[in-house]
């Protein structure tokens, strides 16, 4: 123990040597998660799920890495079911919680927001903050901008990521600017009917 470091910098260090540590793993495991589903090598493990129970457990895991965020949760009056790989639709919202949190500078508001309309859940991370570039818009879920060196093309892994896995179920992703500013990220899946036994 160096005696010329005092605690708080020691936990300030620590704390660091965590956030590095949780970013790492979250980016190997967005890689495995897209060479396995890009590369036809293994399928999604379906089951039917109750979305509620996967949104909350991706919320208590953002919680962790955020625990100042200003996160609101606004779920469906409904019983909404879906088939769906849990663990690989978490780490959607957590992707999508994890950029608004990290990138909507000047939000002072983060909802996560889940709706039945149609046959589709539609899930929702919406943020008053500083909304996405119009020269990034068009090129968020490809992973790379054109007319940039290889150094500096990447948009984010996680995006590209999110894409490939909501394609994967069936489903459709989308990103835009809000008028009344800030940026959303939703994407949709095929909901379940589920018959109750009499």
């Amino acid at each position: 123990d160096n005696p010329d470091i005092d605690e708080s910098k020691k936990q300030e260090l620590i704390e660091g040597i965590k956030s590095d540590a949780s970013w790492l793993l979250r980016m190997v495991e967005n890689l495995l998660s897209i060479t396995r589903l890009e590369s036809g090598g293994a399928s999604l493990k379906l089951r039917t799920e109750i979305i509620e129970e996967v949104v909350g457990a991706a919320v208590v895991k953002f919680r962790k890495w955020h625990q100042n965020s200003p996160l609101r949760v606004e779920g469906s009056n409904e019983l909404l079911m879906a088939d769906m790989d849990a663990v690989l639709i978490e780490q959607v919202l957590l992707n999508f919680l994890d950029n608004a949190a990290r990138h909507s500078k000047g939000a002072t508001d983060i909802e996560l927001k889940v709706e039945k309309k149609g046959d589709m859940a539609v899930f929702s991370v919406c943020d008053n903050g500083c909304g996405i570039s119009k020269e990034d818009l068009p090129y968020l879920f490809s992973g790379t901008k054109p007319g940039k060196a290889d150094s500096d093309r990447s948009l984010g892994i996680g995006l590209s990521v999110c894409r490939t896995i909501i394609k994967a179920h069936g489903g459709r992703v989308f990103a835009g600017n809000r008028p009344e500013g800030g940026a959303c990220f939703m994407f949709m899946l095929p909901l379940t009917e589920v018959e109750y036994e009499q």
